[in-house]
């Protein structure tokens, strides 16, 4: 008999994946936790019944989330990492040596665990001795620092369950305290493609609007998630995401990426008209 696992996107659309065998499967305190060995993508992090990333597209998210703050501030040096329990952004920000210091801050050390052992194409830099892991709240963590980093990361859950603090006005708000003047924030924003996603988006873009001068919003398509359309906001104090790109700069660090480059940088912020009406009406 064959073996497929289905992620629930909408009440009308189901998005199914066939598997070879479930690796893991468990329940820490906070989320359920599976690992899907799959034939078209590879092992397959699923919490609670959510597809977090599959090793075929996962370099996608994960270049996206680092690369682009990066070519804005290529002087980056301290950064803090919410949530990433499978590892890839901290894999994807150790490759910068120019970075001194991660501080990542997981709620769930059960999925830090399970993703050592069974995600080691993500999980491979943990023991990096830049990285420091703290598993508590990072709503928490993040409330007590104040303008010690230039780079703060929230790859988070959806905004609900484990991630749901990581959404609020309050958190944003000390985000901003966190950073550095010349810090960057950026987060997973969801999609608008559903419409049962456009509330979340827009509340999202609000609240952090109105902690940070400067909000915008960028694309990459991913096609895992829902939809395969999917949206990340970049945030910060005074850089603009594309008059602030530092293209050359970041050519000179020589990373070599699959998805990222400087072209994209530019284009991934020019939005489509629906997304921008929706974005504009938050």
């Amino acid at each position: 008999m064959d073996l497929w696992f289905t992620e629930k996107h909408t009440d009308d659309v189901n998005f199914t994946i066939k598997v070879k065998k479930q690796l893991y499967s468990g329940k820490s305190y906070y989320q359920e936790i599976d690992v899907f060995d799959t034939y078209e993508f590879g092992r397959v992090l699923v919490l609670d019944g959510f597809i977090m990333l599959t090793e075929k597209d996962e370099y996608i998210y994960h270049e996206m989330v680092t690369a682009v703050p990066m070519a804005v501030n290529p002087d980056i040096k301290n950064v803090l990492v919410i949530g990433a329990g499978d590892g890839g952004t901290v894999r994807e920000l150790t490759r910068y040596e120019s970075i001194e210091n991660i501080d990542m801050v997981e709620i769930d050390e059960q999925v830090v665990e399970v993703c050592k052992e069974y995600l080691p194409q993500t999980a491979c830099k943990f023991d990096d001795p830049r990285v420091h892991l703290f598993f508590e709240d990072g709503l928490k963590y993040v409330r007590r620092k104040s303008s010690e980093y230039d780079l703060i990361i929230v790859d988070s859950t959806d905004p609900f369950g484990p991630g749901e603090g990581l959404f609020t006005k309050e958190f944003y708000g000390n985000c901003f305290k966190a950073l550095t003047d010349s810090g960057i924030l950026i987060n997973q924003h969801e999609s608008t493609y559903y419409d049962s996603y456009v509330d979340m988006v827009t509340r999202t873009h609000k609240r952090i609007g109105a902690s940070f001068p400067v909000s915008m919003v960028y694309q990459a398509h991913i096609p895992t998630y829902p939809s395969g359309h999917w949206l990340f906001g970049f945030a910060s104090k005074n850089l603009h995401p594309v008059y602030d790109l530092k293209a050359d700069r970041w050519k000179e660090f020589g990373i070599k990426t699959r998805y990222y480059n400087t072209d994209l940088h530019k284009g991934c912020f020019a939005l489509p008209n629906d997304v921008l009406e929706i974005l504009e009406n938050s």
